[in-house]
């Protein structure tokens, strides 16, 4: 049966402006998590709402299909929250918060960022224990959460992470057991050093090139 002309356009008109929506949804939570911060180097001033989609704002990357794939707000001088409105960024790969002056938890949300490829959030003041939620990012291959406040145990739901390569916890005030299993039997001491509660297995420190030279 033919379709009424005045819904085939309807039709039309959603599916070409489906991912504008998209992205503009992902605009608007990148904007809402804007106005928790203070930013007094004006380095979000971009930040426009008004316009159609994030993808022309500074610090924010997207892909082919007008997609948000990259923060980039590293020593940005930005302080404030991690509002759970990053949890909505669901094409995200590249998250870099880090050297700011981020305070509170970290968001369990951030758990849905199932693409998500690298999470860089050391330097900051963030408090709180490592979400248990990271377990299901199984793309994450880059995961510092060092020189921060975090408290509690290493989550042992993380020894379930298949890719990831790099892990570094250091300078926090974390407790308990070092995981063994899985990727953490690879991870260096240098990975958990300066956290007075934690303890587990001696894991050998990292040997630099002069080292094994001279060795």
């Amino acid at each position: 049966m033919a379709l009424h002309p005045l819904l085939s356009l309807l039709l039309l008109i959603a599916a070409g402006t489906s991912p504008s929506l998209a992205t503009n949804s992902e605009g608007e939570a990148l904007h809402s998590f804007r106005t928790h911060l203070s930013d007094p180097t004006n380095v979000l001033q971009s930040w426009d709402p008004t316009l159609v989609n994030p993808c022309t704002w500074f610090h924010v990357t997207c892909d082919n299909q007008n997609r948000v794939i990259r923060l980039d707000l590293g020593n940005s001088n930005i302080s404030g929250p991690l509002g759970p409105e990053l949890g909505r960024l669901k094409h995200l790969r590249y998250l870099e918060l880090y050297r700011n002056n981020f305070d509170g938890k970290i968001p369990e949300v951030l758990g849905n960022l199932e693409n998500l490829i690298s999470l860089d959030l050391f330097g900051n003041r963030l408090e709180g224990e490592i979400p248990k939620s990271f377990a299901k990012l199984k793309k994450l291959r880059f995961l510092r959460l060092n020189n921060n406040r975090l408290t509690g145990s290493i989550p042992k739901e993380l020894t379930t992470l298949p890719n990831l390569i790099v892990f570094d916890v250091s300078n926090n005030d974390l407790c308990g057991t070092i995981p063994i299993d899985g990727p953490f039997a690879h991870f260096p001491l240098q990975s958990y050093e300066n956290n007075k509660k934690l303890y587990g297995p001696d894991l050998p420190p990292m040997i630099s090139d002069a080292e094994e030279i001279s060795i």
